[in-house]
């Protein structure tokens, strides 16, 4: 049986998961069609997914077209859960496309295309019912930004601003669907019909041939002596320039109505590469040496993980994509990463939340299991051949905020929860501050946090709350200074002395630097280690607002002792009331941390960058053309505390097509405005 992984992508909103409802319809899969307003369709089955009327996760159904398995993957559409198009992408073989026929080519038609470079494209247009919709518009437009290879196979007829019927270029032949999306062959429009049309249908099918000439030299012969192409002569064509990536279909279709949609299935049907089509799949053996899988039920088996759920009931579900081999229930393989053996469970296909126990699934195709300890991913093999397999790159998180239980004592409850998301969600971390202490949840923007908290409390029943992660001040001094700290206390039997004479210089280290110079035996050797514990302990809280103190060098130059009462504890006292004084006189500042930021923008919105860093009192270090066309790289240094809703900022400015790193690198004195604002922050 032939089999085809096809990953739904695009812009969200563009509707695609009502396309992916219309082809599992249409493919008998359903038995009548869910919709996102009422929160009953396959693909968005979760809570959260109901909840928004969008999609967050990868959902998975399949389809038999004429003995052809055809898996179809529904991806989120929103930037903020932009691992899931990832998730999908890299578990299939073809990418399809949606684009509103009303609003056409967004930044995420752009960002899908490219997330599928190297795989075969296609369009679909979708929402053609609208009443603002404009297919022909939208043609042009993905012309325009995708150039020459855009190939429309599938067409409307459109009469008096409505949709009178569709042409498929590739059988030359015109449908009409009627009000309850059942098509009827009609004749193809006559040259006097074309003539008052806004667009010429000849014109598209020139168009749609000189496409198929381009793949191969007879054809291009034939066109180019004036023949036309038979069906399967186009068939091939376009099926060999989809697996080449000289030619990107553009199917369209009103999926609420059902019209086209049957178009579209034979489309996938004939026109999409299958999986054994592949000539060879690339990896790496456990020394790092190239070794080529196929896609063939002979070889060891090797499959890798794409997706991950964490199911509080269920556990640990894994989505997996059988490379090679047949993988089979009870079978036990290697997990590349680990080194570990996996044991491999029950069997599911999925459609939506819906499971099919199966004993077996073969090369190719894709399946779940539970209960593994591997993660997204991980290549398991069979141990006569391990191999891994290249992982899939995710967006890395770019929205921090600080996280804690809204109960205390919860805060092992909490962790443990996250981590079973963490499993799952590859855009997601969770870390500590080393410097605030603060546990940091991090992802890629308001509404993937929002999601995350959410699944918290309805599936593992924690409740958190998230607020703006604190900056992490440090305090030093700007002049050096001499001062006694001076320790007496008599209290019956012995008493407490101590008497220290300490230089404080500013110093270049983020730690206390300590020396002693004391002459003539006036500060007994012994004593050394106390005054510097004193000074050590004093320096984790600053005198102007509490922060660490770094930059600074202590000097023990002079002091007195008391033969009997005179100790340890007298002398590390002395040290702190001489670090107060000290600190006080020496000019003391805060220091601010500066952060490198790398970010990547569309080159019309270069200007609107800089000056929102201008802003932010960042400065710009330079400006280099990226890797993708149109796009440029600012490098700058920015202070973190003016960054909080810079990820915000930039999406809203790019449209989502930004996106950037900042890694803090070094502290800098913070300007004397703001310095009373932080210190009475800080005694709040």
């Amino acid at each position: 049986m032939t089999t085809k992984n096809i990953a739904l992508a695009g812009h969200a909103g563009t509707g695609k998961t009502t396309l992916m409802e219309a082809l599992l319809y249409q493919g008998g899969r359903i038995e009548r069609m869910g919709s996102v307003a009422a929160g009953n369709t396959v693909s968005d089955y979760t809570a959260e997914e109901m909840k928004r009327h969008s999609s967050v996760y990868t959902a998975v159904g399949s389809i038999m077209q004429n003995g052809q398995k055809i898996n179809l993957l529904d991806t989120p559409g929103m930037f903020d859960f932009a691992g899931g198009m990832v998730q999908g992408i890299s578990a299939a073989d073809c990418v399809m496309i949606a684009v509103s026929g009303k609003s056409g080519v967004r930044v995420g038609t752009k960002k899908a295309y490219r997330a599928a470079e190297g795989k075969p494209r296609m369009f679909v247009v979708t929402k053609l019912d609208d009443e603002n919709a404009n297919f022909y518009n939208v043609l042009t437009d993905l012309k325009s930004t995708f150039g020459p290879t855009v190939c429309p196979v599938v067409v409307p007829v459109i009469v008096n601003r409505e949709i009178d019927s569709y042409i498929n270029l590739i059988e030359m032949k015109a449908y009409r669907y009627d009000k309850d999306g059942k098509a009827q062959e009609i004749p193809m429009p006559t040259a006097e019909v074309s003539e008052k049309l806004s667009y010429r249908v000849d014109g598209l099918i020139q168009a749609f041939s000189e496409a198929i000439a381009e793949t191969d030299e007879e054809l291009f012969e034939k066109f180019f002596s004036g023949e036309e192409f038979t069906q399967k002569e186009r068939v091939d064509g376009i099926h060999k320039g989809m697996r080449d990536g000289t030619i990107t279909p553009v199917a369209c279709v009103s999926a609420a109505a059902m019209e086209g949609i049957d178009l579209l299935c034979k489309e996938l049907e004939l026109l999409v590469p299958a999986v054994e089509e592949a000539e060879e799949i690339l990896a790496e053996d456990t020394v790092g040496e190239p070794v080529a899988l196929h896609t063939a039920a002979d070889e060891p088996v090797c499959v890798q993980i794409y997706q991950t759920l964490a199911d509080p009931f269920v556990g640990k579900l894994s989505m997996m994509r059988v490379v090679s081999g047949t993988l089979r229930a009870g079978a036990e393989l290697v997990n590349a990463a680990t080194g570990m053996t996996e044991k491999i469970g029950k069997l599911f296909y999925l459609c939506g939340k819906k499971q099919q126990e199966t004993d077996s699934c073969a090369a190719g195709d894709l399946v779940a299991t539970t209960k593994l300890s591997a993660n997204t991913g991980d290549t398991l093999c069979d141990p006569s051949r391990v191999v891994s397999l290249s992982r899939a790159v995710f967006p890395k998180p770019c929205y921090p905020m600080a996280v804690r239980p809204a109960a205390r004592g919860d805060e092992a409850k909490v962790a443990s929860a996250i981590q079973k998301l963490l499993e799952e969600d590859q855009t997601l971390s969770y870390t500590q501050n080393p410097l605030t202490r603060e546990m940091i949840l991090s992802g890629l923007g308001e509404q993937h946090l929002s999601a995350v908290i959410s699944k918290l409390k309805y599936d593992f029943g924690v409740d958190v709350t998230l607020s703006v992660p604190k900056i992490a001040y440090r305090e030093t001094i700007r002049k050096k200074v001499k001062v006694q700290g001076k320790h007496k206390k008599q209290s019956g039997g012995h008493g407490q002395y101590g008497d220290v004479w300490i230089e404080f210089e500013p110093y270049p280290s983020d730690e206390l630097v300590f020396e002693e110079k004391v002459f003539g035996g006036a500060v007994p050797k012994n004593f050394f280690p106390a005054v510097e514990k004193g000074l050590q302990e004093s320096v984790t809280k600053g005198v102007l607002a509490g922060f660490p103190v770094v930059g600074v060098k202590a000097i023990l130059v002079d002091g007195s002792y008391h033969p009997v009462d005179s100790s340890e504890m007298a002398f590390k006292t002395a040290a702190s009331i001489a670090y107060k004084e000290g600190m006080k006189q020496a000019e003391p500042t805060l220091l601010e941390p500066i952060g490198s930021l790398e970010v990547s923008i569309p080159d019309d919105n270069t200007g609107d960058i800089m000056g929102d860093l201008n802003k932010r009192r960042g400065r710009v270090l330079g400006m280099n053309p990226s890797e993708e066309e149109g796009m440029t790289v600012i490098l700058a240094e920015v202070p973190m505390r003016e960054m909080a809703d810079f990820a915000m900022q930039l999406r809203q400015m790019t449209q989502g097509e930004g996106t950037f790193t900042l890694e803090p690198v070094r502290y800098e004195q913070l300007p004397a405005n703001l310095m009373t604002e932080v210190i009475a922050s800080a005694s709040e």
